[in-house]
């Protein structure tokens, strides 16, 4: 059997099938649990061991949800609403900074990037 896709995404032949199906955006740990139990599969079979029947049921379920790009167009346009209308939250996602209340003063570096305007001991040196 060749490689199983998922929506256009590979699934790697090794994994159980709970975890596997996990690496489709959109399909978290408890949505991968209940799709193993409406095809009747145990979560713990390997990808490589399910026939074209499972994996055609499988691909039935998760069509049923929003998944991959469609769910990613979803969350991006709503994203940008927030920013055309100019709420707190869209200013937030315009200035890359925390939307959900985290602290700034000392984190959050992700959100804003490496810190900036650090003098290297070679400057000082001059």
């Amino acid at each position: 059997m060749s490689a199983v896709r998922i929506q256009n995404v590979p699934l790697e032949p090794n994994k159980h099938i709970r975890v596997a199906l996990q690496s489709v955006y959109g399909i978290g740990n408890p949505r991968a649990i209940q799709i193993c139990e409406k095809v009747g599969i145990a979560g713990t079979t390997k990808v490589k061991d399910l026939d074209d029947e499972a994996v055609r049921k499988i691909q039935e379920v998760v069509a049923t949800y929003s998944t991959e790009g469609d769910l990613r167009r979803e969350v991006s346009m709503r994203i940008k609403r927030l920013r055309d209308i100019g709420c707190y939250r869209g200013k937030r996602h315009r200035a890359g900074l925390p939307c959900r209340g985290q602290r700034t003063r000392t984190n959050a570096r992700t959100r804003k990037g490496p810190r900036g305007n650090r003098i290297s001991k070679d400057a000082k040196k001059d």
